[in-house]
């Protein structure tokens, strides 16, 4: 039975929305304990050369990876695609797409917010984009509280931190919100099929609280082929877990697990190994063998 984890399947660089360099984040996690890492940034795959490089520096076994946004009917969900080939044309031609309609999101939002009188520190953005990386919600939040002309109006609403401002207006059904329009889950998971990749279902709870709904959403999954769930993670509670494990180990699934590393910094996501497997067993599978492969390749 594993009781500490020593694994860790999701963390975030500069090359999308986390705080620091790909390196970076492989060292840090290699401090904290981390000996299966997985650099899993938003609709991209840049990171990956420079982060497996520092992993073979540090011992850990890097898993390559991306984490892709695709929609379910009206609902944003996040499926992670590991043991990619990060060189694969197909990929980086679906990743691209994927981050131009990022980009497209971004700006109906930024559009979105000055209607609703907010000002935004275009510099933050610009450097941002600069630096090859797309748009996300907490980029456009950080430009938002970061800009001292909002400062008065923040204050009194009580969102001056990046988090609560995106809480109250970036996520579905806020006001300065809009959706993604492509790719869908089924296309998603065949692009991450096609570059030699396993396709696991991020974070179910944190998108879909109901657990009935999320367990018939697995099963419809699980039949269009995705290959299993991210079961352990920092905000999942005892009971949710327990139900989410029992199913997909009866779907044979894969069942991973993170804490969803964003940055020393970030108010939530801020370490690594922050979460429970409450004395459950993760199905790792060929996540595990294949970052054994890679490591060994990059040595």
């Amino acid at each position: 039975m594993v009781t500490s984890p020593d694994f860790d399947l999701q963390a975030h660089s500069t090359c999308s929305d986390g705080e620091l360099e790909p390196a970076a984040v492989v060292g840090r996690a290699a401090a904290a304990g981390v000996r299966l890492l997985a650099l899993t940034d938003h609709d991209t795959v840049s990171g990956i050369p420079e982060a497996l490089a520092a992993a073979a520096e540090h011992d850990v076994r890097l898993v390559p990876a991306t984490e892709i946004s695709a929609l379910d009917g009206d609902d944003d969900l996040h499926i992670l695609g590991y043991q990619v080939d990060h060189t694969d044309p197909g990929l980086l031609a679906g990743l691209a797409d994927s981050r131009a309609d990022r980009e497209e999101r971004a700006g109906r939002m930024i559009a979105k917010l000055e209607d609703l009188g907010f000002r935004l520190d275009r510099e933050e953005l610009d450097r941002h984009t600069a630096a090859g990386a797309s748009l996300g919600r907490p980029h456009l939040a950080a430009a938002v509280v970061g800009h001292p002309g909002n400062r008065w109006r923040l204050e009194r609403e009580g969102r001056t931190e990046q988090s609560a401002f995106l809480e109250a207006y970036l996520i579905p059904g806020r006001p300065a919100f809009s959706g993604r329009s492509r790719p869908t889950m089924a296309q998603a998971i065949e692009m991450i099929h096609e570059a030699g990749g396993v396709a696991i279902w991020a974070h179910p709870f944190w998108d879909i609280p109901a657990p009935a709904e999320v367990l018939r959403r697995l099963e419809r999954f699980a039949a269009d082929g995705i290959d299993g769930v991210e079961g352990f993670y920092t905000s999942h509670t005892r009971h949710q877990v327990r139900v989410l494990h029992e199913r997909a180990w009866e779907l044979e699934l894969l069942i991973t697990g993170s804490a969803d590393f964003h940055g020393p910094n970030h108010r939530r996501f801020d370490r690594f190994r922050a979460f429970e497997l409450y004395g459950l067993e993760p199905r790792l599978g060929p996540i595990d063998r294949v970052a054994s492969e890679a490591s060994a390749a990059i040595r």
